[in-house]
């Protein structure tokens, strides 16, 4: 994995930051939304934006890596996979004869499970050609990639998910004459889906952990660091799963995981675009509330201990020396959250930044460098990362030295008021730019209502970074960037022999 890739990756998990919408007040922006809560417990958040026929869809579900089981680890990935393989009228040629044919095939995964226990070696032999029969048999009824290609021919485009340690988010975008082909299409994929194809899909997100994680130095590192950061908090568990659980997740599993998971307490639809509220409403009741209401789940409860104690991470390899240490910070709930918002902007927004001109420009002794809160997720107490990518020619310990002199600046010197303005104004404008397409701003206020309670924290949480002085973020930084308490990561590139003589 290339670095520009890593980073890439993080910021992609990453919560989304809120703003606000040009130079729209609250006020302004309120007459567009209109707010619901369906039957049985969806909340639903529209906006009228009526400058073109194209509306944007997403649905927020609140599960994310933070509320696996150990032993299941990876399962919410491997069920956002299975999400996109249909209904039980969607993607099959005969519901019933292939609702037997995997039925069957979970019966042979059973015995293959409990053969693999024993550690018989001649029934796992036998077993592994039913199963392979088994799975043909299901396969011969499966209509390949329909709920993709209904989507496509009606002009949909975007069709994608992702899933972080926090969420698991569904989105595209229609014409606007083709809300009510949505409502049905997403709303049938929690009510009626199937888990078609489930080890053949479970074998593709197998194979992205080996592409991802295991083959490249800075995927191997950062799944590393995250579980030493966090030693009792569920944040420690990787997003894609380790390989192990992979291997034995059933799909009685991911079945039991969604009927636990997807319930509709646990959902926010956010609709941007050209729509008539009072008829949408009226759309997602009719098909999102045949959704049964389920049991809500329990809360994390679980808080990662305060330790004095810094710990380390270091990976020996060949290629590019990287650099990595993170603090640990609160969560996007809490009021200092924006404060360290303005901090990574003052830090590594820009070649003007302060890292990328010390580390970058002046020393020459990294490629890249940046910082940013709210790693692997946001929704609870988290990390505040700085990283860089060390030069040839140049060592980790250069590049660690030159970011510790730059965070303890934070710590003795205010930061100018010209700094603090400017990192207001690029945060602002850069936020405002993501808001642009209807899918940006439907994923931002579906994110922001689903961790804060209110889509409104919007602007609520711009204005409180407008109010921001150098002295705030002065007691930040000393509150939060504790050398006691961080976690420093690194790829070494010196050889194996070397590093252990």
């Amino acid at each position: 994995m290339s670095p520009a890739r890593f980073v890439y990756l993080l910021l992609a998990v990453l919560a989304v930051v809120p703003t606000t919408l040009r130079a729209q007040s609250l006020e302004d922006f309120e007459g567009k939304v209109t707010e619901a809560t369906l039957s049985n417990g969806i909340d639903v958040i529209l906006v009228e934006k009526h400058d073109a026929p194209v509306t944007a869809f997403v649905n927020w579900v609140d599960v994310g890596a933070v509320n696996e089981l150990t032993g299941k680890t990876g399962i919410s990935h491997l069920f956002e996979h299975m999400a996109f393989k249909g209904t039980h009228l969607v993607g099959t040629k005969d519901a019933e004869a292939e609702k037997a044919a995997m039925a069957n095939v979970d019966v042979v995964y059973a015995k293959i499970v409990k053969a693999r226990r024993a550690g018989d070696a001649d029934a796992l032999a036998a077993l592994e050609a039913e199963f392979k029969t088994a799975q043909d048999e299901a396969a011969s009824f499966v209509v390949p990639n329909e709920f993709g290609q209904i989507i496509e021919r009606e002009g949909g485009q975007g069709l994608n998910a992702f899933t972080n340690a926090d969420a698991t988010v569904y989105f595209f975008s229609l014409p606007s004459n083709k809300a009510e082909l949505w409502a049905y299409l997403e709303s049938e994929r929690y009510r009626s889906g199937v888990l078609r194809e489930f080890y053949k899909e479970r074998n593709v997100v197998m194979e992205e952990r080996r592409l991802r994680t295991e083959s490249q130095p800075i995927g191997r590192l950062v799944e590393q660091f995250v579980a030493t950061a966090f030693t009792a908090h569920p944040y420690a568990q990787p997003v894609v799963g380790h390989m192990s659980d992979l291997k034995t997740i059933s799909r009685e599993d991911a079945q039991a995981y969604f009927e636990k998971h997807y319930v509709p307490q646990n959902m926010t639809i956010a609709i941007v675009g050209d729509i008539e509220p009072e008829e949408t409403i009226a759309t997602l009741e009719s098909y999102f509330g045949r959704i049964p209401r389920g049991e809500e789940p329990a809360p994390i409860e679980t808080v990662e201990p305060v330790v004095k104690a810094e710990r380390m991470v270091k990976l020996t390899d060949p290629g590019q020396p990287w650099y990595l240490v993170g603090y640990p910070i609160p969560a996007v709930t809490h009021p200092d959250y924006q404060a360290l918002q303005v901090l990574s902007t003052v830090l590594s927004n820009g070649r003007s930044s302060r890292l990328y001109k010390r580390l970058v420009t002046d020393e020459k002794i990294a490629f890249s460098t940046g910082a940013f809160p709210g790693f692997p997720g946001d929704k609870y107490p988290s990390q505040m990362i700085f990283y860089a990518t060390t030069a040839a020619g140049h060592e980790n310990n250069e590049v660690a030295s030159a970011i510790d002199i730059e965070v303890a600046r934070l710590k003795t010197e205010l930061v100018s008021e010209a700094e603090l303005n400017r990192a207001k104004t690029k945060l602002r404008a850069s936020l405002i730019r993501q808001l642009d397409s209807n899918s940006g701003l439907a994923l931002r206020l579906a994110n922001v209502h689903t961790k804060t309670g209110d889509w409104r924290n919007l602007f609520h949480n711009i204005d409180a970074i407008q109010e921001l002085t150098a002295e705030d973020l002065q007691r930040v930084a000393n509150q939060y960037f504790d050398n006691q308490r961080r976690t420093v990561g690194m790829i070494a590139t010196e050889s194996k022999e070397e590093a252990t003589s």
